[in-house]
Order: C-alpha cells, then structure tokens, then sequence
C-alpha cells in the first residue's frame, strides 16, 4: 500500500470504528429503556395493593410529597402531552408495546453493527491482499 492509500484505509477504519460506538451507545440506550418499562410493570402490580395507603409522588428531580393513593386509575401520557384514564391492566399493556418496539429497534442496531463489521473485515482482508 502507497501512502495515499495508508490514509485512506486509516481513514475508513476510524469511520467504522466511530460508527460501531454510536450504534453500542444506541444499543445501551435502548437496553435501559427495556430496564426501565420492566421496571415500571413490575411496580404497576403495586398499585393495587396500595390504594388506601400513603405513597411518596414524585414532583421532580428527587423531590417528592406524601400523598394517599385514592384510585387504581392512571393518567397515562398517550403522546403531544394527551393524557388519558387508564386501568392498570391496560396500562402494562400500552407498557408491553413499548417494550416490544424498544426490542425491535435492539435487534436493528444489532443488524447494523453486524454490517458494518462485515464490512469492516472485508476492507481489512482487501488491505491485507494488496
């Protein structure tokens, strides 16, 4: 190899390289938001056993304020700031969507990353044969 093609190859490597990083930062993205929906279903089930109890609500950034909790009925965010009555049941399943949807976009990330390494040994090896 020329020293033209040196920097060109040294250039793509750096490209792939950047672009598998995005795609894992991506990836670790998505498996919080899984982590989090799961962890936000599995608290769902709670509700219902504490109607009638008090509970910390909270207002923000770490601030929270002892409320009772009257009803199992969620006001559910349904997109543009709509929010709209919701059991708890039909709440995990709006949850459960998410979830799937959050899985499909894992396993595209993953095809991506999966492609650009192809890639990525195919250049190297023609590197290699030249």
């Amino acid at each position: 190899m020329g020293k033209n093609q040196d920097k060109e190859f040294l250039f793509k490597l750096s490209m792939f390289e950047q672009q598998i990083q995005h795609l894992q930062q991506q990836l670790q993205a998505v498996d919080e938001g899984i982590m989090d929906m799961n962890s936000l279903s599995l608290g769902l089930d709670e509700v219902k056993n504490s109607i009638g109890k008090e509970v910390l609500a909270p207002l923000g950034r770490g601030i929270f304020v002892e409320t009772e909790l009257l009803s199992d009925k969620l006001m559910v965010d349904v997109g543009g700031r709509n929010f709209v009555k919701k059991s708890v049941p039909e709440t995990k399943e709006i949850i459960e969507a998410q979830i799937k949807k959050l899985y499909e976009i894992k396993k595209e990330l993953g095809e991506k990353i999966e492609e650009i390494n192809e890639e990525l040994t195919r250049i190297i090896l023609e590197a290699q044969e030249t």
